[in-house]
């Protein structure tokens, strides 16, 4: 057998030249995975749901976020609270008009480019996929198709919400369908959901608490974003939590906890009122008859889209 001389005098070069390109390939690899998911996961419950918490917000992330950040929703009506919620808060207190400034379906300079209700129709043909509890994969594929139009090339976050989670297969289709998705689109942040509270039915197989500790085990275990409808839903503005409460704050052992404190402040000072659209007239979350529970999940959106673009 003849020996290449040749090759056995570089080998140790190549040897070296190898193991450099691994360690750089799983650096890269590293570092864009932190960057998508964070050093821990951002669960944005009823704790992060607060004004306090987003005042307290550097302003650097919010402007960041506003700036760099084009964000793809696709919800019903229950979805809504999101979306109103933050379409409301630039019209709260001064300043806000500009750190919160938002677009829909319209880009702009100097605003969050939020596409709402932006999926649906890249769904494959004859699939439902208006939200989560419709088809339960159909958000699978309508994703892929949206995200590979070159027309929404600029999306870099991307949220589905849920109609009633009740009795739907969380473990089998959304949560792996969700991560296949991360698997296969590594630059686009994907933001999990909870379901909304159903008064008196939240506990037991498949009902709104269980199917939330699922998500939210499943996020903290991998550090993932979510926004946790539930437990916003489920806790008053001093923590307490209603485990027979429903998505309007509405409690058979604790009131309606939302609206009265909605009747004890006034909008400006405490809260403030929700919007259809940017500018647009002012509407409660649909389901709701109180402006908290939209406020509270806007909150939660921006503590979440600040983490994804590098507040830790």
């Amino acid at each position: 057998m003849q020996i290449n001389t040749t090759a056995m005098k570089n080998l140790p070069y190549l040897i070296a030249l190898s193991c450099f390109l691994v360690f750089a390939l799983s650096s890269c690899e590293k570092d864009d995975t932190e960057r998508i998911k964070g050093e821990n996961a951002v669960i944005a419950d009823h704790t992060i749901a607060t004004e306090d918490i987003l005042r307290a917000i550097p302003e650097e992330y919010i402007n960041a976020a506003r700036n760099d950040l084009h964000i793809a929703y696709q919800h019903t009506s229950h979805g809504t609270h999101v979306a109103r919620g933050m379409f409301g808060l630039p019209d709260y207190k001064s300043g806000d008009e500009d750190l919160f400034a938002i677009s829909n379906n319209d880009p702009q300079a100097g605003k969050l480019d939020f596409r709402d209700y932006a999926m649906a129709s890249y769904a494959d043909g004859g699939d439902d996929a208006s939200d989560l509890s419709r088809n339960e994969t159909a958000f699978i594929q309508a994703t892929r198709n949206y995200l590979d139009d070159p027309d929404n090339s600029e999306i870099n976050v991307v949220m589905w919400s849920w109609c009633d989670i009740a009795g739907h297969d969380v473990a089998d289709n959304y949560i792996p369908g969700m991560q296949t998705l991360i698997n296969e689109y590594p630059s686009v942040s994907f933001i999990f959901m909870t379901g909304h509270a159903n008064k008196d039915n939240n506990v037991g197989d498949g009902k709104p608490k269980n199917q939330a500790d699922l998500i939210l085990n499943y996020c903290k275990e991998n550090k993932f974003y979510c926004l946790d409808y539930y437990g916003i839903d489920t806790h008053d503005m001093d923590g307490n939590y209603w485990e027979d409460a429903g998505d309007d704050g509405n409690s058979s052992t604790g009131g309606n906890f939302y609206a009265d404190f909605q009747d004890s402040h006034s909008p400006g000072a405490g809260y403030y009122e929700n919007r259809s659209s940017p500018g647009g007239s002012v509407t409660f979350g649909a389901h709701n008859t109180q402006h908290i529970t939209a406020n509270r999940k806007a909150y939660a959106m921006w503590y979440i889209l600040a983490s994804i673009a590098g507040w830790e």
